[in-house]
């Protein structure tokens, strides 16, 4: 009888030791699992981010916010085009994250540049682009000018096919207009014609229509048209970096004055050395660091 006693009393401890046991471990464990939605929720925490502005940028802005986005999974980057112009303005009034343009802030009336930052990210070359029934590939400077302020009418002219020209501008407020016309027209205005608000649109029609012409950032221009020579010098990344080739522009990242911290980083991992040395290259645009010479806003040579 003692030792049924016994028996019965020692199952009562260690059942009693169990569920103390138990007890703790219950609690460590939801105390755990908390700790951990709790981190988990930190790393997650999203991030949306709009950059609005030049069509010249947007390729490669679009490529760096995709690879950005699959390394930080919780950031939403949404990079859209309108032109120089509207990227400055949207910027400067809080209504995007950042403003993407091919000209500084200052040379664009009603942008109030105090407010915001600049971040030069790369350069660009831009070349004009004609269809290849024109039967043209060098022109010179003058009649490059000659074309684009209508003195010019027909490709025969220039040595082209018997061929009339189409003039295909992009829209008041294009950064790669401006850059076009103060660089290939010596600060000229463009003669009439038609208007695109966007690159890709213009590469298209020019690809399309006897007889057009215009021009692309470098990163647009493919066998489906023709990048012209200018007075024997090729529309070449070599040509850039020596300033051989003047048709050319700083691609600027604006940001406002109190950005977030996660817009810079994404601004700052668009100047890293891993997008500067691969993404750029291999998308058409110019690393800033191959640059060997430097130009201020007047065009002013350093």
């Amino acid at each position: 009888m003692k030792k049924i006693l016994l028996s019965l009393t020692t199952v009562g401890v260690l059942f009693t030791l169990a569920a103390c046991g138990g007890g703790n471990g219950t609690k460590d464990s939801a105390s755990s699992t908390g700790e951990s939605k709790k981190e988990s929720g930190a790393k997650t925490e999203q991030v949306s981010i709009t950059a609005v502005g030049s069509t010249a940028i947007q390729p490669l802005a679009e490529k760096v916010a995709e690879i950005y986005m699959t390394d930080n999974p919780n950031y939403s980057i949404t990079v859209q085009g309108g032109g120089s112009g509207t990227g400055l303005t949207q910027v400067s009034t809080g209504a995007v994250d950042i403003g993407n343009s091919d000209v500084y802030a200052e040379e664009k009336d009603g942008i109030d540049s105090s407010k915001i930052d600049d971040h030069k990210i790369a350069v660009i070359g831009i070349a004009p682009v004609v269809n290849k029934e024109a039967g043209v590939k060098d022109i010179t400077s003058q009649q490059l000018k000659d074309i684009f302020t209508g003195k010019v009418t027909n490709w025969k002219e220039v040595g082209g096919k018997d061929l009339e020209i189409q003039l295909i501008n992009r829209a008041e407020g294009s950064g790669t207009r401006a850059t076009f016309e103060t660089w290939a027209l010596d600060g000229e205005k463009a003669a009439k014609g038609q208007e695109q608000d966007s690159s890709g649109t213009v590469k298209k029609i020019v690809a399309e229509t006897p007889g057009a012409i215009s021009y692309l950032a470098f990163s647009y221009i493919d066998d489906s048209l023709t990048g012209l020579s200018i007075d024997g010098v090729e529309p070449k990344y070599e040509n850039v970096v020596d300033n051989k080739w003047k048709i050319w522009a700083y691609e600027h990242m604006y940001t406002q004055k109190d950005a977030k911290k996660e817009v810079l980083d994404f601004v700052e991992y668009m100047k890293s050395k891993d997008v500067q040395e691969n993404v750029i290259k291999e998308l058409g645009y110019v690393a800033i660091s191959d640059m060997k010479v430097e130009r201020d806003m007047k065009g002013n040579i350093k």
